[in-house]
């Protein structure tokens, strides 16, 4: 399906849940992870998260980065920068160093910038 040759844009570690998928439960990563489906329960990576436009995400969510273009309800807690793109929808609480939140996304909760990287996220269990 894929040339070898070709990386198609990915990268060595990286997880991607796509379009059409729906993972039930506590989700739990090193590398980065790109959402495009549907996910309940919990995520949690070390790395980069991206929530895409179609992504829907029903859980807390912990990352040492994170990029969001789709819904997510529940918290999100971020070591580093948070993005929120225009066609973001947050239902919950939001702690991270940086955070950027594009004109029209929309947050529904409390947002706590701790200034430190103390918070790191690992993706222990």
């Amino acid at each position: 399906m894929f040339n070898k040759d070709q990386d198609n844009g990915r990268k060595d570690g990286e997880t991607v849940i796509a379009q059409g998928v729906r993972v039930e439960g506590d989700f739990v990563s090193d590398g980065n992870v790109i959402i495009e489906g549907e996910v309940n329960g919990s995520v949690k990576t070390a790395g980069h998260l991206e929530v895409g436009v179609s992504a829907k995400i029903k859980a807390n969510v912990w990352a040492g980065e994170a990029v969001v273009a789709g819904e997510v309800a529940g918290n999100l807690v971020v070591s580093g920068k948070l993005e929120l793109l225009e066609t973001s929808r947050i239902n919950g609480d939001i702690e991270a160093e940086v955070l950027s939140v594009a004109a029209g996304a929309k947050l529904n909760g409390q947002v706590t910038m701790n200034g430190s990287k103390k918070n790191q996220v690992s993706a222990e269990v």
